[in-house]
């Protein structure tokens, strides 16, 4: 059916008003596990360092009785040390742009500030989990602080017949600086992996309560021996609600204790 003839129709209109949401939809995700579990404390210097001592090796203490005590030199601690770190955002907004009307937000220089408190977070989180090593900069170099990647020396790396990474390197702390580790040729993450690093972190005193991982080895672990008895499995949820499959690993029951898989993006 035809329009009726000289009909003003939307295609020949001039001055149509715009139609706008008047929101703006974040779509990044803005999640940060590892700074949310942290705790806070405070550094006073660039260079902010700590002290660590451990306990001598259990033996079998036994002494002759009435026998002369002897006087062994005590061990000094161990001091360590981090550099901070400047991370930035800069953002300049003419106050005609923050004044004029607009869709979504009311002040332009408030929703930036916003969004790059956001990607501050994330960088941070980046850096947190990276392999980065610290280092002192100087005039023209950035200070960089050292990752979790660089701080754990007792690491374990995939070390398959088919996939040996023999090229990787641990990394140290030597001159007051945490060294970054290299990575080599990627092996296939497995569960004996895994439980070695568990045993390692137990041995060295650790109770690690947080597996933080990313989708593609969290997806491994959903395929470790004891999970795949579970992989489809249908539970009820209880009388007129849905069930669930089981398709993913979210706690891990390991000789050295329970931990909980956190996803980190």
């Amino acid at each position: 059916m035809a329009a009726i003839t000289g009909t003003t129709d939307t295609y020949a209109m001039v001055g149509r008003a715009e139609d706008v949401s008047d929101a703006i939809f974040d779509i990044s995700p803005t999640d940060t596990p590892m700074l949310t579990m942290a705790k806070r404390g405070r550094a006073t210097q660039t260079l902010h360092q700590w002290q660590t001592d451990a306990l001598a090796a259990a033996s079998n203490n036994k002494q002759i009785e009435g026998d002369d005590a002897t006087f062994a030199s005590a061990s000094p601690t161990v001091m360590l040390s981090n550099y901070t770190q400047i991370s930035r955002k800069t953002v300049v907004v003419s106050r005609t742009a923050d004044s004029v009307r607009k869709y979504g937000r009311a002040k332009e220089l408030a929703r930036l500030v916003t969004k790059y408190g956001k990607e501050l977070k994330r960088d941070i989180e980046a850096g947190i989990v990276g392999d980065q090593g610290s280092s002192a900069g100087n005039a023209t170099t950035a200070r960089s602080s050292a990752g979790f990647g660089s701080m754990v020396t007792n690491r374990v790396f995939p070390d398959l017949a088919a996939n040996a990474n023999t090229t990787s390197t641990v990394p140290g702390y030597a001159g007051g600086v945490f060294t970054a580790p290299t990575n080599g040729t990627a092996g296939t993450f497995v569960e004996v992996n895994l439980k070695d690093a568990l045993a390692l972190a137990w041995a060295d005193g650790g109770n690690a309560e947080v597996i933080v991982t990313n989708t593609r080895q969290k997806r491994n672990m959903a395929g470790f021996a004891g999970a795949s008895a579970f992989e489809g499995f249908s539970v009820a949820n209880g009388r007129g609600q849905q069930g669930a499959i089981v398709g993913a690993v979210d706690i891990y029951i390991s000789d050295c204790g329970t931990h909980r898989a956190v996803l980190d993006r």
